[in-house]
């Protein structure tokens, strides 16, 4: 039964999300009906952490990093001073374009436990708990369509809350004044390589100018055909030293590494932790690696010296 209303809840959000562009403060329905998901039931292998230390291996060779982030000190000391300056502990930003803005990345985690079921996984309830109100948030820097250029383009910001000089990126850290950040872009860039690293520069100078510790992802496609997006993106958690969430490892044993047969969009699936089908489809990885990366992260930035 629980499966089921898992089920009708993805199905619900997807719906939603394929409509207007979410709000800031928009949170989904209860739900009522489904899509149908491309997953092929095939083993159970789940994604754990790995113990590979990020920092010792060459960007060159980022097909090797772990799936969840080690802690740098840097990162630590980012941590530190956005304390001091006033960010909340208990909130993160998701920063970037469709794959993080949709519905049903990670807002069941706010909806309550009918919505998701985090299976053998019950150690992730306290960073559920802990940053409960974030989930649900889709920001003014979450957009279907954004990349490196967009989401610095101040025209392109929510005139109802943000201020005439501000970028969608800077309107959401004023608002939401957040410790993290989850960011993820790339797709929407695969063929202005140069551009995309230049952007993704700008915004993450500004993320630590303001103090902001972020989560850098990679992402599930490889449509420029050699990777060389996801490569820019961990060379720049390597130069930055600031963690690194591999979600395109996360997604390699699956069905179709993931992908729907556009070999863009990622595979559906309920978000159920303990369910060895929905364990296959690529949004339900999705769901449970970046909690995980949260986690991990969270965890890392909080222990004292």
């Amino acid at each position: 039964m629980r499966s089921v209303r898992l089920l009708l809840c993805l199905f619900a959000l997807a719906l939603v999300a394929c409509g207007n562009n979410a709000t800031a403060t928009q949170i989904p329905v209860q739900p009522s009906v489904s899509p149908t998901s491309t997953v092929q039931p095939v083993s159970t292998k789940t994604i754990t952490a790995s113990p590979i230390i990020s920092q010792g291996i060459s960007c060159e060779d980022w097909q090797s990093w772990p799936v969840i982030p080690p802690v740098s000190e840097t990162a630590r000391g980012l941590y530190q001073r956005g304390q001091m300056t006033g960010n909340n502990p208990q909130a993160f930003s998701k920063i970037g374009d469709g794959e993080i803005s949709t519905e049903w990345f990670f807002t069941a985690f706010d909806l309550g436990e009918g919505y998701y079921d985090l299976g053998p996984y019950q150690d992730l309830r306290s960073v559920i708990d802990y940053f409960g109100g974030s989930f649900g948030r889709i920001g003014i820097a979450a957009r279907r369509g954004f990349n490196t250029q967009r989401i610095l383009d101040s025209s392109l910001r929510d005139v109802s809350v943000c201020e005439s000089n501000e970028s969608p990126l800077t309107c959401e850290l004023r608002l939401q004044r957040s410790a993290f950040a989850i960011l993820s872009l790339g797709t929407n860039q695969v063929w202005k390589p140069d551009e995309f690293e230049a952007g993704m520069r700008r915004i993450l100078d500004i993320l630590l100018s303001h103090n902001v510790v972020p989560i850098l992802s990679t992402k599930g496609d490889n449509l420029e055909g050699d990777h060389r997006i996801n490569r820019t993106i961990v060379c720049l958690a390597q130069e930055y030293e600031i963690p690194l969430w591999n979600f395109w490892s996360a997604i390699q044993p699956l069905p179709g590494h993931g992908l729907q047969p556009d070999l863009e969009h990622l595979t559906y699936g309920i978000t159920d932790f303990g369910d060895a089908d929905a364990m296959q489809s690529a949004w339900t990885v999705r769901n449970m690696t970046a909690l995980q990366a949260l986690d991990a992260v969270w965890r890392g930035v909080s222990v004292q010296p």
